[in-house]
């Protein structure tokens, strides 16, 4: 009796351990799912501050997606909060994201959207990407986008990703940065 003891000893140890990494796991998601609905809640003061600022009407959602905080500035008449090609919103979406970075004092991944552009910008580029994959596979030659946003080249190269055939990288310096599709 004496003998299995031990051996009950080490094992319930073992399974207590295992146990307890999982939790932490857990516990360590919940706080980051938590970090993220923070970053989401501050953005969104700093986004309501500054439609008071400029009189404009919006409403605001916050999300949680692929590990970043969105916000949805949804309504009409926003189109001055885009500017052209997205670049108001690209400087208000950094502006937002040093909001955050002063009141948690963590860098933040968050993703603003107004009136639905980066939604819509999202499809184009889809397209644009597909396209492009085509082209240089039909072609036997890379092919060479136009400059983008680091938000479109990413949507770009997750496109690229799930052709056959092809393969993307990003070459240039900001603004100028742009995705060239490859074969392989």
């Amino acid at each position: 009796m004496t003998g299995s003891a031990p051996e009950l000893a080490v094992d319930g140890a073992g399974a207590s351990d295992e146990h307890a990494s999982s939790d932490e796991t857990a516990g360590t998601e919940d706080r980051r799912l938590s970090d993220l609905e923070l970053e989401g809640e501050i953005a969104a003061d700093y986004i309501e501050g500054l439609l008071d600022i400029v009189d404009m009407d919006g409403d605001l959602d916050l999300d949680v997606e692929s590990g970043r905080a969105v916000v949805a500035v949804v309504g009409e008449g926003l189109d001055k909060l885009i500017g052209a090609g997205g670049e108001t919103l690209e400087a208000l979406q950094e502006l937002t994201r040093l909001a955050v970075l002063q009141k948690t004092g963590t860098r933040s991944r968050l993703m603003l959207d107004v009136g639905g552009h980066r939604a819509r910008r999202r499809v184009e580029l889809r397209k644009i990407a597909i396209a492009a994959a085509s082209r240089a596979i039909t072609r036997g030659e890379p092919e060479k986008l136009a400059p983008m946003t680091p938000f479109e080249r990413k949507v770009v190269h997750d496109t690229v990703a799930g052709i056959d055939g092809v393969h993307s990288e990003s070459e240039g310096e900001e603004p100028g940065r742009r995705v060239v599709i490859l074969l392989g």
